[in-house]
């Protein structure tokens, strides 16, 4: 220790040896270090998780793609009651929202017969949008980039179901004389 003075009166000092200085330094860098690398590493958490809540809003309001459901169905709302549904023939997939707390949206094959619009479902029992219509009937279905809202009530009869096959095989090329598989579901659809 040395002494030295301040205003007249004598004050002790500690001066640090050379060797607590260094280590001090150390650590001192050591922890700067650690303390970019967990900076670093919470730069690139915020990151990834924008990236991901990007993709999950991006398939939100994309999807339903191929296989993949989706979300919210956008396109022009249409409000007025479909009475003729027959141009639902022209497109290969319609696009059907179901309410669950999250709209939930898939592509199933749609069909007329009859002059009534029916969504065809294979493996149907279970399914995670088919048993949200059995919960709530109230749907959006989604032709070329129009969107209607719909009713949606499955169909149990043998002989109407058997209908919505035939039209089901005849707008998919197939013949109409091939039995209903069995687990096939229909629904029909109803403009409100």
């Amino acid at each position: 220790m040395t002494r030295h003075e301040t205003n007249g009166l004598r004050q002790k000092r500690y001066v640090r040896p050379r060797s607590e200085t260094s280590t001090m330094q150390q650590l001192r860098s050591k922890y700067a270090m650690k303390g970019g690398a967990i900076g670093a590493l919470i730069g690139l958490l915020v990151i990834a998780s924008c990236a991901a809540i990007g993709a999950l809003l991006y398939y939100f309001f994309s999807c339903p793609c191929e296989r993949t459901p989706g979300g919210y169905l956008l396109g022009e709302e249409i409000s007025e009651a479909v009475a003729d549904w027959s141009f639902a023939n022209d497109v290969r997939l319609c696009q059907i929202e179901v309410k669950r707390l999250l709209p939930h949206s898939v592509n199933l094959n749609c069909m007329l017969a009859g002059g009534e619009l029916f969504l065809s479902c294979a493996g149907c029992e279970g399914k995670t949008w088919s048993t949200a219509a059995m919960n709530n009937p109230l749907a959006r279905i989604r032709l070329n980039d129009r969107v209607y809202p719909v009713r949606l009530s499955r169909l149990t009869d043998p002989a109407r179901l058997d209908l919505a096959w035939r039209a089901r095989e005849e707008k998919l090329g197939r013949s109409p004389d091939r039995p209903r598989q069995a687990g096939w579901w229909s629904f029909a659809v109803v403009s409100r």
